[in-house]
């Protein structure tokens, strides 16, 4: 079993355990009720669904200009949220029994009120119990007996919907139709700069390829052929140049890539050779994004870059690149019912047909891929 899924094997029975218990102190404990001045927004997950918060707590931002905006984040997610103006404080949270007991313990009460952000984990509403004295997030969980107001989470729109949902419990509502930009430093965009120039980059139409998903649900992956002979069709058809995007583990797969075209040299690998802020920066750098369902996908929706979204088990009607004119691919109706990803229940499976059998990504062609980015381009 990895560490993630003992993780959440582990906060499913004994955190629920646990918020049966605290439910008698929810009743003698007083609710705030006064002006919110101190507000904690709480966000554990990965990259990509800390982008689609940053709309929501802009809003609280909007709704609330004097109040202090403090986020509860993990070390991979924390990049996201620096630099941004409308947030205050970025308190970086130690996922371990110790780091959350000495978080929750050493601010017991201190923030006038806690907006969990988590979809289902546990955790994130113990936490909010301790240290907010009025609790808001999402219900018709077992979890929401110790929320003050929830909202039933809707999975039939887009994750930047709903968290606004959560927010709209405090008054707090925004029209929305693109995400915020991410920030990074000059250092950065001088890192990045020169490892273009370095490869002979200049002002090339540079279409970058988020190949890879986080540690879960592999079977998100368009096949990387695929990406091979879509990167030969593009430079072939533009003279275009592909930046492949990627974290450390995925240095091999965009290696496969490269080698698996016939232009070879109309490719880069930068995967592994930038931090988090540098890769912002390096997709900004991008005229065109096609990324599987992952963070990358969405750090190029974030940039105004535009973007083309590929999806077979999970749902772009929830997931797909946020903003105008991006596309999305989808091919789940090829899916097992047993492959589809809930992200809001916790149920994040691998292909149900095994290892490399995901009929649904291989069944999107790189003709119609191609197509989507010959719409973007003009």
């Amino acid at each position: 079993m990895s560490q993630v899924n003992a993780i959440k094997l582990a906060d499913r029975f004994i955190g629920s355990l646990i918020v049966l218990l605290l439910y008698p102190l929810k009743l003698v404990l007083p609710r705030y009720k006064g002006e919110l001045k101190n507000i904690l927004v709480i966000q554990l997950w990965g990259i990509g669904e800390t982008i689609l918060t940053l709309p929501a707590i802009k809003a609280i931002r909007e709704k609330y200009p004097k109040a202090r905006i403090s986020i509860l984040a993990t070390k991979r997610s924390e990049p996201v949220y620096q630099g941004i103006d409308f947030i205050h404080d970025i308190i970086v949270i130690e996922t371990n029994v110790s780091g959350i007991l000495k978080f929750m313990l050493g601010r017991f009460r201190k923030f006038d009120i806690a907006v969990d952000m988590e979809e289902y984990l546990n955790i994130s509403t113990l936490i909010a119990f301790f240290v907010g004295r009025s609790r808001i997030g999402f219900g018709r969980q077992l979890r929401s007996i110790l929320l003050d107001k929830a909202v039933p989470y809707n999975d039939k729109q887009h994750v930047v919907d709903t968290h606004m949902d959560v927010v709209r419990l405090i008054g707090a509502e925004i029209k929305v139709d693109e995400l915020v930009r991410l920030h990074y430093g000059k250092e950065d965009e001088s890192y990045v700069d020169n490892l273009l120039k370095g490869e002979g980059i200049h002002r090339d139409l540079l279409v970058g390829f988020g190949m890879g998903v986080a540690e879960s649900a592999k079977s998100r992956m368009w096949p990387l052929h695929y990406y091979a002979a879509l990167g030969d069709v593009l430079h072939e058809k533009y003279g275009a140049k592909m930046v492949i995007v990627g974290s450390p583990p995925e240095v091999k797969d965009g290696e496969a890539i490269r080698n698996g075209m016939k232009h070879p040299e109309a490719a880069y690998n930068f995967a592994g050779k930038t931090s988090v802020k540098q890769l912002f920066c390096l997709i900004d750098k991008c005229s065109i994004f096609v990324g599987n369902d992952s963070g990358p996908m969405h750090i190029a929706a974030a940039q105004g870059v535009k973007t083309v979204g590929l999806f077979g088990p999970n749902f772009p009607v929830r997931w797909g690149p946020y903003g105008k004119g991006n596309k999305s691919i989808y091919r789940g109706d090829l899916c097992h019912e047993k492959c589809r990803i809930h992200v809001h229940k916790g149920i994040i499976p691998e292909c149900h047909y095994g290892p490399g059998n995901n009929r649904c990504m291989k069944a999107i062609t790189i003709e119609e891929v191609a197509q989507a980015v010959d719409k973007l381009k003009t």
